[in-house]
């Protein structure tokens, strides 16, 4: 039986829309992390769900999605 956690289906959030979206949660945390420590503001972890009922995505950025990040431990 597989998490909720290791399911693809968290989103990041910030002060500036959404950052990325279809994570495992994990992947998610290292990424509020990563931002975080570049000065980001306003981080959230939330199911893809409820990301999709806040509008539209971050129109600076393009939307992204696990696969366009790597994911580094430090």
């Amino acid at each position: 039986m597989v998490s909720e956690l290791g399911k693809e289906r968290w989103a990041v959030l910030s002060d500036r829309g959404l950052e990325a979206s279809g994570l495992v949660h994990e992947d998610a945390r290292r990424l509020v992390l990563r931002l975080a420590s570049e000065g980001r503001h306003g981080l959230c972890i939330v199911t893809d769900e409820a990301a999709g009922r806040l509008g539209t995505p971050n129109p600076k950025r393009e939307l992204s999605t696990a696969k366009n990040f790597e994911f580094r431990d430090s």
